[in-house]
């Protein structure tokens, strides 16, 4: 797959006003070291003389900005739209203190247009102030920015509820424009289910989201992301995007922040996994070796370094290390595989959380359905539309449950149960357990994902739930994962 390139890029920093209320053409523009009222240890300095080297801001008179004045609702729908190159959209509303022989005019009818800021009851208030959280919010909607990162950009400064002054309205555009600026660069397939994207900087870390992500990239044909880009290890902006399986045969189209970026086409080279096995009643493995050149992403990405103390190295653009290409596993989250038994219907199991590398081996856990299990001497097979499997029959043999053997209070909404040995590889993942009072009280606790450590993991009660001290309470497992002899527990 030929890697795609950005040809065009976004010029965000056209001309923005933070003048009065006069007519735009009679201001004359500063530079931000020329005003008078700012001076060289002041927040926005910064802000204000990288806005001027782009023709961004302008002052009263000669040598005032007045920084500390508060910021109209005029000026900033004039900022926003020749910031973000806003163009008006269907009709212009009909305000009540806004005329057509008001400099202003087309940037309310724009802005307006756009959703960025709205009026009420037919009047936009133009010469109205904003607090900081109604220009962040404005400014959030007119760069698509996030407005995590806007608040962040007026540290100390940020309360919310202030109004928002000239030169904090500075920080915040800038910052802004900064983040807007960031553009795909480089974008590819790697296998079905993995994307890596290259941008012109570093994502800002409130973009490391999976909802963020989410509404980001966005792509036709029914593709989604299923987890958060991760940072390549050695690289400065280029990420590792998990999707949903890839549909061979189709093109995609691919828009960030809903900006088109362009097409790539579905890659059909699945992921090479060695083989498939049973660890419970319920649930199977695939395991990957590096060996054979296949990769668990927690080995090449900067947030696991030192984290799962397995291998780590840096693969290039091309995902090779040493002379060696390597194929590469994004996270499983959301992932499913097929297993079918011997003369039986095809099953669709789901990958358990947190199972992808958990004991350094590259083996991610896919439990079957609730209430389903692999029955002893049956052969299954698995496949799935991601990946291809060397060895991928095995027979089921009978697996005796975990057994709990006590359970202790945390605090009044968690629990410590013990097993009677290590789970490992999280097998606790997605279990639950049942506390029944002598009056019929039942409280549900379900374990608390990555607090495994031994045969010890933590549960959390479920809806709210609390314990009641001096309540001795029964303790049972959900479905049949593990088994409790007289079991109790005592709150206090």
């Amino acid at each position: 797959m030929k890697t795609k390139k950005m040809i065009t890029t976004m010029a965000l920093t056209t001309a923005v006003t933070l003048g009065s209320l006069a007519p735009i053409h009679v201001l004359n523009v500063q530079a931000a070291a020329s005003f008078t009222d700012v001076s060289a240890s002041a927040p926005y300095q910064t802000a204000l003389e990288a806005l001027e080297k782009s023709q961004v801001v302008q002052g009263y008179g000669q040598h005032d900005f007045r920084p500390s004045q508060a910021i109209t609702r005029a000026e900033l729908a004039t900022m926003a739209v020749r910031a973000f190159q806003l163009q008006a959209a269907g009709q212009a509303a009909a305000w009540s203190d806004v005329k057509t022989s008001d400099w202003f005019y087309e940037f309310v009818n724009a802005v307006v247009g756009q959703g960025a800021m709205t009026g009420e009851n037919g009047s936009f208030k133009p010469s109205g102030s904003l607090s900081q959280d109604q220009l962040i919010a404005i400014v959030a909607k007119a760069s698509k920015a996030d407005a995590a990162t806007l608040k962040n950009a007026l540290g100390t400064a940020y309360s919310g509820s202030s109004a928002m002054t000239r030169g904090e309205a500075a920080i915040v555009i800038h910052a802004a424009l900064q983040v807007a600026s960031i553009q795909v660069t480089e974008w590819k397939a790697v296998n079905p289910i993995t994307l890596q994207i290259t941008f012109s900087e570093p994502l800002p870390k409130e973009e490391i989201d999976v909802e963020k992500a989410k509404a980001n990239f966005t792509f036709d044909n029914g593709l989604t992301p299923l987890n958060i880009p991760q940072l390549k290890s050695g690289s400065k902006s280029t990420y590792i995007l998990p999707v949903s399986p890839q549909k061979a045969g189709t093109t995609y189209t691919f828009s960030y922040k809903g900006k088109k970026i362009g097409t790539f086409e579905a890659m059909t080279n699945k992921i090479s996994m060695s083989s498939a096995q049973q660890v419970a009643s319920d649930t199977f493995e695939i395991e990957s070796k590096l060996e054979d050149g296949v990769t668990d992403y927690g080995n090449v990405v900067v947030a696991y370094q030192g984290k799962r103390g397995g291998l780590e190295f840096v693969l290039d653009d091309n995902n090779m290390y040493n002379g060696k290409t390597y194929q590469l596993i994004s996270s499983m989250r959301g992932k499913q595989v097929t297993i079918t038994p011997e003369n039986g219907e095809p099953i669709v199991a789901s990958y358990v959380p947190f199972t992808q590398a958990t004991d350094g081996r590259q083996a991610p856990k896919f439990r079957l359905p609730e209430g389903q299990t692999l029955k002893p001497g049956v052969k299954y097979t698995v496949t799935s539309d991601w990946s291809t499997v060397a060895n991928p029959t095995f027979t089921a043999k009978e697996i005796a449950p975990l057994q709990i053997q006590t359970v202790e209070q945390a605090d009044a909404a968690s629990l410590n149960v013990t097993l009677s040995a290590d789970p490992k590889d999280e097998l606790f993942a997605l279990r639950s357990i049942v506390l029944t009072a002598a009056d019929g009280t039942k409280l549900n606790a379900t374990y608390r994902l990555t607090s495994r450590k031994g045969a010890v993991g933590t549960f959390d009660l479920q809806n709210g739930g609390k314990l009641t001290p001096g309540t001795t309470y029964t303790v049972a497992p959900l479905g049949n994962w593990a088994t409790a002899a007289n079991v109790t527990l005592t709150a206090k």
